[in-house]
């Protein structure tokens, strides 16, 4: 087998989580190679919606909801980076999102969240069916229906595919070698506890390495005998194209929503369900997508559905990603399992890992996130 040089970290996944920390490290000085086993920013992470839901701005207790607020306020300065850098624009915006209610059990989830909201300071509106028909009158054949509606404005968007686009340009501006179409077959365990990550005939050797592949990460894991709550679960998505953009904010409805680009797509979402590493659509799943989106908003009735697709989100038993060391390893790290949110916590956990992986202390006590939780 050839040995391809060491460099300094070696990420496997070119996902969102995959190259925020490679740009990330590559900002810090440190030689960065990432593996991809199909082509670069082109899985789960590009089938998401963008949605960036509004976070604690204090008294986040739980480590979770922590890793959730930072990555929120770093959000902003990333795409405007991004954007200097590479000049692609990610299409990050602060659209606010509007929360639908039309049955009492999800009106009345609705008002414990406001005591949430308010005791962590997300700003929030109730808003009268006048106001709702005012500030979005597409969806005022919902008004009959309606239990609550309330609009919180520091919900975020960005465009998935322009977000990853921009990553990998930067990621490259900033000397990261990207190496598509390169699946991990093992990872080499020597004698002394170091990783290094078999791929074919080559054997690639870093000072450190970190899985950031999603649900895939679990069967590189499992091969080193590490069990992991891991699971990957489908969701699909709808792609309307109107004229114009009849909306202007992320609906949601439960785990449901609408988003509005600025050129007139929309996007309708989602389900999940827990099929394997299927990630085609099905004929059911998009029916029960379009029946709620032009329930929710008729006009969609006569629009003509431009495209559909699936992408797997990377759970895990207890909702919370897998970040930190493999302590059987001496150099061998995990940043995985981000479920719905990868998109949302990418900057976080990026910021996070790579203080880890520097040995330097974190912002946020990690443990909690620890690989082999049970």
């Amino acid at each position: 087998m050839s040995a391809p040089p060491a460099t300094d970290v070696l990420i496997v996944g070119s996902g969102v989580i995959g190259l925020s920390l490679a740009w990330e490290l590559a900002q810090r000085g440190l030689r960065v190679r990432v593996l991809e086993s199909g082509q670069v920013g082109r899985a789960t992470s590009w089938a998401g919606a963008g949605i960036l839901p509004p976070a604690a701005k204090y008294g986040a207790n739980d480590a979770y909801d922590q890793l959730k607020s930072l990555s929120h306020a770093l959000h902003p300065d990333w795409a405007a980076r991004l954007q200097e850098k590479t000049g692609i624009d990610t299409g990050f915006q602060k659209c606010g999102g509007l929360y639908l209610a039309r049955t009492k059990a999800e009106a009345a989830t609705l008002v414990a969240s406001q005591f949430w909201w308010q005791e962590h300071g997300i700003e929030f509106h109730r808003w009268s069916p006048e106001e709702l028909m005012r500030h979005e009158p597409a969806l005022a054949a919902l008004v009959p229906q309606l239990k609550s509606a309330w609009f919180l404005p520091e919900e975020y968007q960005l465009r998935n595919p322009r977000h990853l686009k921009a990553l990998a340009a930067a990621c490259s501006l900033a000397g990261v070698e990207l190496i598509e179409e390169t699946p991990v077959d093992e990872v080499l365990i020597g004698p002394s506890g170091v990783a290094s990550l078999r791929a074919g005939d080559e054997v690639f050797q870093a000072d450190q390495l970190c899985l950031c592949s999603g649900p895939w990460a679990r069967m590189t894991l499992e091969q080193m005998g590490i069990s992991t709550g891991m699971m990957p679960v489908r969701g699909q998505i709808v792609m309307y194209r109107c004229q114009t953009p009849p909306i202007s904010r992320v609906v949601n409805e439960g785990n449901r929503y609408l988003v509005a680009r600025g050129d007139g797509r929309i996007l309708a979402g989602s389900i999940e369900e827990e099929v394997g590493f299927r990630i085609e659509t099905t004929s059911e799943g998009i029916r029960q997508i379009r029946n709620w989106a032009e329930g929710v908003l008729p006009l969609l009735q006569q629009t003509p559905v431009e495209k559909s697709w699936a992408g797997l989100r990377p759970g895990s038993f207890d909702g919370w990603p897998y970040m930190g060391k493999i302590a059987t390893t001496e150099n061998l790290f995990v940043a995985a399992g981000h479920y719905r949110a990868g998109i949302h916590l990418s900057c976080g956990t990026a910021v996070l890992m790579a203080d880890l992986m520097l040995g330097h202390p974190t912002s946020i006590d990690l443990n909690p996130f620890r690989p082999g939780r049970g």
